[in-house]
C-alpha cells in the first residue's frame, strides 16, 4: 500500500511573527522556516505504518516554491521514501492545494493520504476535507489513533463527549491531531541518506489546475496588546478595583 503525505513549509512555531510595515502580509524575510508540526505527525504515522509492514511506500508531497525541497528532505530524513515538489511561486489557497494534490493522487494512485489537520500559518483546516471531496474518497479527520487492516481503516477521534471511532474503506483521507503520536527526531545519518533519496519536481502549470487565488488579503495586523496585570494586597482591594475601576460588579 502506498501512502501519500502532504507537507507544508511554514514559519517555525518558535519564531515570533512579524507583520510587514505595509500590513499586506506576514514578514518572512530572513525568518526560520520548518515543516508544519501537524504534518510532522502525519509523516511519523505513515512511517510507522511502513515499519509495521502495512505500507510499502511513503511519498511526501509539497506545493510551493523551490525552498520547499528543504521541507521534503526533512520528511525523507524522518523515513519517507521519496518526495514530490509541485513547484509554483503563486500564493496557494487550500482549494488550490487540494486540486494540486488531487492531480498528484491521480498520478501516484495511493491507497491512503495522511494530512496534518491544519497548517499553523493560516489555520484553515480545509485542505484534507477538500481533497476528499475532489477525489470522492471517505475522510476521517482529527485522528488520535489509526488502525489499518486489509482494505479498511479505523480512526479514533476526540469529540466533546469522549472518543468516536470511524471505519472507512480504502482509499481514504485521514487528517492528524496532536495526540496521534510523537514525531521522531531526524538523526544525522538519516539526514545524510535523505540527500540521496529521489525528489521529483513537477511544475504546477503542467498539472492543468487553476490555482488563482479566490480570496484577497485586505489587511494583516498584530493582535492588540493587552495591558499588564496588577497585584492587590488583599481581597478588599480586589473587590474595590472590580467595582470601581473595571466596573464588572
Amino acid at each position: 500500500m502506498k501512502i501519500l503525505v502532504p507537507v507544508k513549509r511554514v514559519l517555525d512555531y518558535n519564531v515570533k511573527v512579524r507583520v510587514r510595515k505595509d500590513e499586506t502580509d506576514v514578514d518572512l524575510d530572513n525568518a526560520k522556516m520548518s515543516m508544519n508540526p501537524f504534518d510532522e505527525i502525519a509523516v511519523e504515522e505513515a512511517v510507522r505504518l511502513k515499519e509495521a509492514g502495512i505500507a510499502s511506500e511513503v511519498v511526501a508531497v509539497s506545493c510551493g516554491a523551490a525552498a520547499c525541497q528543504e521541507t521534503l528532505r526533512t520528511a525523507l530524513a524522518i523515513g519517507a521514501d521519496r518526495g514530490i515538489l509541485v513547484q509554483t511561486e503563486a500564493r496557494l489557497e487550500p482549494l488550490a492545494v487540494a486540486k494540486l494534490l488531487a492531480a498528484v493522487c491521480a498520478r501516484e494512485t495511493p491507497r491512503l493520504v495522511i494530512c496534518g489537520k491544519q497548517a499553523i500559518d493560516d489555520d484553515a483546516n480545509q485542505t484534507g476535507q477538500m481533497l476528499a471531496a475532489l477525489m470522492g474518497w471517505p475522510q476521517a479527520t482529527f485522528a488520535s489513533k489509526v488502525e489499518v487492516s486489509q482494505d479498511r481503516i479505523a480512526v479514533t477521534r476526540e469529540i466533546d463527549g469522549g472518543l468516536e471511532t470511524l471505519e472507512a474503506r480504502l482509499p481514504a483521507i485521514v487528517t492528524t491531531d496532536l495526540r496521534l503520536n510523537e514525531p521522531r527526531y531526524a538523526t544525522l545519518p538519516n539526514i545524510m541518506k535523505a540527500k540521496k533519496k529521489p525528489l521529483d519536481v513537477l511544475p504546477a502549470d503542467g498539472l492543468g489546475v487553476d490555482t488563482r487565488p479566490r480570496l484577497e488579503i485586505v489587511k494583516t495586523r498584530e493582535p492588540v496588546r493587552r495591558a499588564a496585570g496588577a497585584r492587590v494586597a488583599d481581597v478588599a482591594e480586589l473587590m474595590d478595583k472590580l467595582k470601581n475601576e473595571a466596573k464588572v460588579i
